[in-house]
Formats: C-alpha cells, structure tokens, sequence
C-alpha cells in the first residue's frame, strides 16, 4: 500500500514526487510510502527548448530534465519508488483509498495525484466523468482537464500540471505539482500548513 502514488514524471509529478520526498525527516512524513510511476514517453518535455525559466541556463532541453530529474530523485530521495517503463491503464477507488492498473502490475494508494498532459489522447479508464474541455486551451487544440478545487478532483484523488486547468508553462506546472505536495503534506501533519524549505 503506497501513502501515495504520482502517476505521470514530468514537470509537475517529478516537481511533486520531490517535495514530498523532501519531507523525510518529518515526523508525520518519515513512514510514507511514496511512489512515482515514471513513465515518459509522451510526455510535453520530450521536445522543449527553455530560454525563459529563471535557474534554467538558455538552451536547456526538457528531455535532459526528464533524465536529471530521474536522477535527482533517486539521488536525493531514494526512499520514493520510481516505477519504471510501466503504463497506467485504469485508477479506480476502492475501500482504502485507489486500485492502480498498470500493463504490468496492481498498486493499492491511499493517494493519488495524476500528473498527465492535458491531450485528449488520455487512455486511463476511471477518469472519464472527471473529463471536461480545458478552460484555458485553444478549443480548436482539443485539450482536457480534470474537472478539480483547488486540485483536489475527489477525496484522496489530485491532479496536477496542465491537466488541472493550468496552461501549459514549465514554471507553472513545476508549480502546481510542488502545490500539490505541499497540500499532501498538510494532510499528514493533521491540517497544520506545512511547506518544506532547505537552507544554507
């Protein structure tokens, strides 16, 4: 059983899966268990070029932060689970929390946060009645989001990056899925606000 599973590793759910693994040493947060299914093909990153993120050196590929942010994890925060070169199929609610279907395997989460692009192509069945036309994409580009508050689509299920409504900016979705994990964060510490900040 994963405390709570991120499915989707680009911008927002390796920006998540960071956060979230950033809180170890927290007392509320030392016995989670948290994953990260990493699959990365399709994902927005693959063909980015930035020249306007603040830290990000002009030039920098988005298919080389899809690899160091892989590393980065693991580096720092090997205690999250990365799944790797699996494809979720479906996410369904159960009595604890969510049934997560892969092509390759079965995950039970008391939480999940589903941090896919914002194309129509989404093939995760169990999200369909969630489904509406983005409200900030061009009609014409047929874009989707996840009808959510403030993130939260229902009790235990989040959506982060593009797919929450939010436009399509590296910034922004790093943004939202470090938003996103803080929200987790501030439920397992009993609803006290918390955020996770290093310092020199």
């Amino acid at each position: 059983m994963f405390d709570v599973l991120i499915v989707g590793a680009g911008a927002a759910g390796m920006s998540c899966a960071l956060v979230l693994g950033s809180a170890k040493s927290k007392p509320f947060a030392e016995d989670k268990r948290i994953g990260l299914i990493a699959h990365q093909r399709t994902s927005h990153l693959q063909n980015a070029l930035f020249n306007n993120v603040l830290g990000l050196p002009a030039g920098t590929l988005g298919s080389d932060i899809l690899t160091a942010g892989k590393a980065q994890l693991a580096s720092l925060y090997p205690h999250v689970e990365q799944i790797e070169k699996e494809k979720v199929k479906s996410v369904v609610k159960s009595s604890e929390g969510f049934t997560v279907i892969t092509n390759k395997g079965t995950y039970a989460a008391k939480l999940v946060v589903i941090a896919v692009g914002y194309t129509n192509l989404i093939t995760i069945k169990g999200l369909e009645s969630y489904i509406e036309a983005h409200p900030k994409a061009a009609p014409a580009k047929e874009r989707i989001w996840l009808k959510n508050e403030n993130h939260v689509v229902e009790p235990g299920l989040f959506v982060a990056g593009t797919l929450a409504g939010l436009r399509s900016q590296y910034a922004i979705a790093c943004g939202t899925g470090a938003q996103v994990a803080t929200d987790i964060l501030t439920l397992w510490n009993d609803g006290k606000d918390t955020h996770v900040h290093d310092k020199i």
